[in-house]
């Protein structure tokens, strides 16, 4: 009796999330280099194409073709799907599969969609899905009405619809994609879309775990520490960015010429909001100051919570990095936080993504320094502003991203797909099979090293 050969390569459910997201990319650039889906009716080319579906996977932003005028609806709705299934996380399609066809989720699933929330145990994995897709679904079909009360009197019923449909799903997604071709600088007078497209990206970018406990207040009285250190960070983030962006911005001249008082404010809200991985912008990153600039280089690699549609550092992780400070300083031997002390293993890999994440976006930029050739009039905040806003799939500009070599493609690429998957994650699924059995539960003998 023979035996049955088997697949000499196994698939760990972390390689699996890190491998889906790259057959999403490469599936989405493949078809938009076809000829029908572009206004012109030509081919775009396959670098161009990637860009753009990475982009749009990775919630970014980022494009080196402008959106409204490249791509025919054909295009932009395969760009808004490719939003969708990377804000959402692509194990979200397979869920609605099964739940549509009633079928048992079965637990290799479970586990991969465990990897992609980044949850501790498989226990409410599925009541936690049903609830993404119940929120995300809503909110952002409130979203898109309430556009809509603005943007149908603009555009017609047709067109009004359907620019309140893609900015909502965007906006939610964190994506910045847009449609009127300048994002939104047409709407440095109008503080109604401005807020609600920022509550679109708050919404998205605070986490659906968060939300979890937010809703489940008034029935358990209580939020977990996650939360709070997540809302304590993102609340505490967006009022000193909107203080930091006031002040920067307002000395001698305003960014946002000749409007009202509410008309600035939301202007400067919308910029300590959209910074925060969303991509979207209502003002001319060229005009913006060095101090407002180097802040939202900040706030771009900080990015948005776990677990949620957001990119880069997340706000937890500097959190926990504070918090270690703070209490360090205090002269305590553990980090702690809200009467709760935060485990030494979740400190020691926030530190560990602080190193790794900020030595790969200045490595990106020095690289770029030697791949990229600006003018004379532009400094290395180009470089550093656009390799910050790629990992943290922010998607702001400062006008470099169309004018990118194919190299400089390929590293923005490389970086929107980090910053989306998590660089664990990525460094995980290439280095598994290599760690594997080697880890060994030993502890080596401790001598002290002189620190500071």
């Amino acid at each position: 009796m023979t035996k049955k050969k088997r697949w000499p390569f196994r698939i760990y459910p972390i390689q699996f999330i890190a491998l889906g997201f790259g057959g999403i990319i490469l599936l989405g650039g493949l078809l938009l280099t076809l000829p029908v889906f572009t206004r012109t009716g030509e081919g775009t080319p396959f670098i161009d194409a990637l860009f753009t579906a990475t982009s749009a996977t990775c919630v970014t932003g980022l494009t080196t073709l402008t959106t409204s005028e490249h791509w025919n609806i054909g295009g932009q709705l395969i760009i808004l799907v490719l939003i969708e299934v990377g804000g959402l996380g692509f194990m979200m399609m397979p869920f609605i599969f099964f739940a549509i066809m009633k079928k048992k989720v079965g637990l290799l699933t479970r586990i991969i969609l465990q990897e992609s929330l980044n949850l501790d145990s498989l226990s409410g994995v599925m009541r936690l899905m049903y609830y993404i897709f119940r929120f995300a679904l809503g909110f952002q079909l409130l979203g898109a009405v309430l556009l809509a009360f603005d943007f149908i009197p603009t555009y017609g019923v047709v067109k009004g619809l359907w620019y309140s449909i893609f900015h909502s799903i965007s906006a939610f997604c964190n994506a910045g994609f847009d449609l009127f071709g300048d994002s939104l600088v047409g709407f440095q007078d109008n503080a109604y879309v401005l807020l609600v497209i920022s509550s679109l990206i708050i919404a998205g970018g605070l986490g659906f775990i968060v939300w979890q406990d937010l809703m489940n207040y008034k029935k358990t009285k209580k939020l977990s520490l996650h939360s709070k250190l997540a809302l304590t960070v993102s609340l505490s983030l967006l009022v000193i960015g909107t203080l930091v962006f006031y002040v920067s911005e307002s000395g001698g001249r305003y960014i946002v010429a000749g409007s009202s008082p509410l008309d600035r404010f939301a202007n400067m809200l919308f910029m300590s909001v959209t910074a925060r991985t969303a991509g979207y912008f209502s003002v001319d990153y060229g005009n913006v100051s060095q101090a407002g600039i180097l802040f939202t280089i900040v706030l771009m690699f900080i990015g948005g919570t776990p677990g949620s549609t957001a990119g880069g550092l997340k706000t937890t992780t500097f959190g926990v990095l504070l918090v270690q400070t703070i209490s360090m300083l205090k002269g305590r031997e553990h980090a702690e936080a809200f009467r709760r002390t935060i485990r030494p293993s979740v400190v020691s890999r926030a530190l560990t993504l602080f190193f790794i994440t900020l030595s790969l976006c200045i490595g990106v930029t020095m690289l770029m320094s030697v791949t990229e050739i600006l003018p004379r009039f532009r400094g290395i905040e180009y470089l550093l502003f656009e390799t910050f806003s790629a990992f943290g799939t922010v998607g702001l500009t400062m006008g470099l991203t169309p004018s990118l070599s194919i190299m400089g493609k390929l590293l923005i690429i490389g970086l929107m797909y980090i910053g989306r998957v998590g660089i664990l994650t990525v460094g995980f699924s290439l280095t598994m099979r290599l760690t594997k059995g080697n880890s060994g539960h030993y502890k080596l003998p401790e001598e002290s090293v002189m620190i500071g």
